[in-house]
């Protein structure tokens, strides 16, 4: 089986202080949260849609939800303290109601991507029959330079950099395995699921991202996202 997991369980401390975390803020015509399950809600391959929220603004989140999309595959759960403790949370709810396969696949998403594709989405889907973790990047356009206590120590050949975006899509049993095995100070520092399947030893493919695929993180990027999102809505 195949499930979606759109990470909304942040409260969006550098976006500054806004009345709810951002991922419900607006964006041009509705929440950003919204703009990205739509597209998610569009790809029939999902057998479910689990949207991880923090614990204080769960109905909050179903009630917005239920307002904006009709579609039963979607579930809001709790979002845990770590991004691993997402990603476990929503595969413990899997294992505890669907049970699990060996061959089941989790497409994890950052809400806060809403204009996620769904070539993207199915670059994912499809990549994930070959490897058992896959990840979403970008070529990187500026040099990258690895510096320690002010000083430079490494300036990699940028062809072989890339920038990571969402989703990031892992084989379920395998990522738990490994998740399991990890000790508890690798779990707080391998906070990306792609770090922790390599850690396992398991090829990681990739798949091109996009530039339109930006991360709302601060103002700066809520204004740039409205720009985007106008545009869209001009061009239908």
């Amino acid at each position: 089986m195949i499930y979606a997991q759109v990470m909304a369980g942040g409260i969006g401390s550098r976006m500054g202080h806004t009345e709810r975390p951002k991922q419900f803020l607006n964006l041009a015509d509705k929440p950003i949260i919204i703009h990205t399950l739509e597209k998610f809600s569009l790809i029939a391959e999902f057998d479910k849609i689990i949207v991880s929220i923090h614990p204080k603004w769960m109905q909050y989140a179903k009630d917005l939800i239920a307002k904006y999309i009709d579609d039963q595959r979607i579930v809001v759960i709790e979002g845990g303290a770590e991004r691993n403790d997402t990603v476990m949370g929503a595969i413990n709810y899997i294992k505890d109601n669907f049970g699990l396969n060996a061959d089941d696949v989790l497409v994890m998403h950052d809400a806060v991507r809403p204009f996620i594709s769904r070539r993207i989405i199915m670059d994912n889907i499809e990549a994930a029959k070959v490897y058992k973790a896959v990840d979403t990047v970008i070529g990187a356009t500026d040099t990258i330079v690895r510096a320690k206590d002010g000083m430079i120590t490494d300036i990699p050949v940028r062809d072989e950099m890339y920038q990571g975006q969402t989703p990031q899509t892992v084989n379920i049993t395998a990522f738990e395995t490994q998740y399991n095995n990890m000790t508890e100070e690798e779990r707080n520092i391998l906070s990306d699921s792609a770090k922790v399947m390599l850690l396992a030893g398991h090829k990681v493919g990739i798949v091109a991202g996009d530039e339109s695929n930006i991360k709302v993180t601060r103002p700066y990027d809520l204004r740039i996202a409205n720009i985007i999102a106008r545009e869209n809505l001009n061009v239908q």
